[in-house]
């Protein structure tokens, strides 16, 4: 008999899941140098043992090759997770697969700054 406060069986669908699409638009500029920051103090998701908010500050940081992220498709992907039960560690993870995916920068970081809960706060880092 599993434990009904255990994680287990509650994660194993994240790396599959379908996302909306992220839409991309041309980079005009693709040798140079340039680096893009987006941030959002508004990202929220659902804590997938207790089922209570999860409120985020996300940061991408990427150096696009030939497309950058277009911004109001990556705003509607990112709403998609207000209802939906995900560590903070998977949220950072999908949503870097996701948007490398979409424009296969030539690098990028994602950082979520994870609001406390309980007196602990996460941050989380992933990159490629």
């Amino acid at each position: 008999m599993k434990n009904k406060n255990s994680y287990d069986e509650r994660q194993g669908h994240i790396p599959s899941l379908k996302m909306p699409d992220i839409e991309k638009w041309e980079f005009m500029y693709p040798n140079s140098a340039t680096d893009l920051r987006i941030e959002t103090s508004e990202f929220t998701c659902v804590c997938p043992k207790t089922g209570l908010p999860d409120f985020a500050t996300l940061v991408i940081e990427y150096r696009p090759t030939k497309y950058c992220l277009e911004l109001k498709s990556f705003k509607e992907y990112l709403l998609s997770y207000r209802n939906l039960g995900i560590f903070h560690e998977h949220v950072v993870n999908k949503v870097l697969k996701d948007c490398a995916k979409s424009i296969k920068p030539k690098s990028m970081k994602v950082t979520g700054i994870f609001n406390s809960r309980g007196g602990i706060q996460t941050t989380v880092t992933a990159e490629l």
